[in-house]
């Protein structure tokens, strides 16, 4: 398993100086966004050439959700997905997250009653990773779907909903993201999911149950890192979570070496 992390604000924006730092402090690899990637491949190229860092995946960076209520947003982040899988196929990465949506709307608040029906949800979520996934096979490269909590999304919130839609579409480029923040809110036990859905299992998202970074609150990383290895999972381990600390930089690096204990 390869320890990596999103962007950072301490990070520098200089992309051969951030790759070069990003491994100073000990990751292993790079999630980066999407459209950053798209908009600056020759740079990543020459910034992983330099650092001898890796991308691993993209994340974010476009202009709708796979679940958009609007067709238009819907339609135009498929369009900007296909550019990122092409793009990260030119640095040597393995796949980009995907969730239904984020933020969009969640039966938790109110209004409490979706403007879109099930069937209509599912609809949309399917008809975006059937027109990704000629693109994706065609590149080598994964589309990771990621449920989320219950509060941020309300079409895939569990491990098993995000493969009831593989199993449905019969996607073979198609795996799922095991998000320890979300799968602590949603799931029973985060290694008893792991295990039972390994099979779909293709990328992994780090996080405290409070969002904060590993090591400062009550999820046994150590025990759910055994677990990946138990399965088999030799892929990236994203940390994304916020940082809380007096110093962000110090704090990171804690949480760093907490984790590398942890994979140990």
């Amino acid at each position: 398993m390869l320890l990596g992390t999103q962007d950072r604000d301490f990070f520098s924006k200089d992309l051969v100086e951030k790759f070069k730092f990003i491994k100073s402090i000990g990751f292993e690899c790079f999630e980066i966004d999407g459209k950053v990637l798209v908009e600056n491949v020759d740079q990543v190229k020459e910034a992983i050439q330099e650092s001898g860092l890796p991308v691993s995946s993209a994340c974010g960076g476009y202009r709708g959700w796979i679940g958009d209520f609007i067709e238009e947003k819907r339609l135009n982040g498929v369009e900007d997905l296909k550019g990122i899988i092409r793009a990260l196929k030119e640095v040597g990465g393995t796949g980009v997250v995907v969730p239904a949506a984020w933020g969009m709307f969640t039966f938790r608040l109110p209004p409490m009653v979706s403007p879109r029906s099930r069937e209509g949800d599912m609809k949309a979520i399917l008809a975006s990773l059937k027109e990704l996934e000629p693109v994706a096979q065609e590149c080598g490269i994964y589309l990771y779907l990621e449920p989320l909590n219950r509060y941020q999304d309300h079409m895939l919130n569990t491990i098993q909903d995000a493969a009831n839609i593989i199993e449905e579409g019969k996607f073979s480029m198609v795996k799922i993201t095991g998000d320890f923040y979300h799968m602590a809110i949603e799931e029973d036990d985060i290694s008893e999911s792991l295990i039972k859905y390994q099979e779909y299992i293709g990328h992994i998202h780090i996080a405290e149950n409070h969002r904060y970074q590993p090591g400062t609150g009550s999820i046994d990383f150590k025990r759910h890192m055994n677990t990946l290895r138990e399965i088999g999972y030799d892929g990236a381990v994203i940390n994304e979570g916020r940082i809380r600390g007096e110093d962000p930089l110090e704090a990171y690096k804690t949480s760093i070496a907490y984790m590398k204990a942890c994979m140990s």
